[in-house]
């Protein structure tokens, strides 16, 4: 690991355990820092801000948790991984998602999320005759519908386990992805 990644991850190991105690708004460079035993001019090098900085955790953290479940096999592990991953650094994330202001993750749980449900679509659409929009417009359902409950179990606690979570969600999914698409079934007249 070379030396810049290793400054980023003692900068963000720093921000994450200041976020247990301290609102991110009132958190500053500083602290931020000092809490490593870093200068000021070190984080700058690495970070424009600190909002930058909780970007970079969102993008090289949560994130990669959902690689590998761009099938409908698999999907409910990749969710798993990252409701486990959520859970297991709770404080920075219901501490970052109730700071107004710049905040990107649901952005980035969008977008990462939004490509493994399109995996799935996909996956399941094998052999069915759906269009691309129409399949941009069921992965995009289905992306809002996962974020907006994540992203509303992180605001409320994460009281229910990931297992739960992501049971509940396969619930949901079982079966009515696939009776989706075939409402959109493109008929060959």
């Amino acid at each position: 690991m070379s030396e810049s990644q290793i400054t980023k991850k003692a900068l963000a190991l720093s921000i994450k355990k200041l976020m247990e105690t301290i609102p991110l708004a009132k958190i500053s460079i500083r602290q931020i820092a000092d809490n490593c035993g870093v200068n000021r001019q070190t984080f700058y090098y690495h970070f424009k801000d600190k909002f930058d900085l909780v970007n970079w955790i969102y993008y090289t953290e949560a994130i990669e948790n959902l690689a590998g479940g761009t099938n409908y096999a698999h999907w409910t592990d990749a969710m798993y991984k990252t409701l486990t991953y959520l859970v297991n650094n709770k404080s920075f994330y219901t501490n970052a998602l109730n700071t107004p202001g710049q905040n990107a993750f649901d952005g980035y749980l969008f977008k990462e999320t939004y490509d493994l449900i399109m995996g799935v679509v996909n996956d399941i659409s094998s052999g069915i005759k759906v269009s691309t929009t129409d399949k941009s417009f069921i992965a995009d359902f289905y992306t809002h519908a996962f974020v907006g409950i994540t992203v509303q179990w992180i605001k409320n606690s994460m009281k229910e386990s990931p297992k739960i979570m992501v049971d509940k969600l396969n619930d949901v999914v079982e079966g009515s992805m696939l009776g989706a698409l075939t409402r959109y079934t493109i008929s060959s007249l």
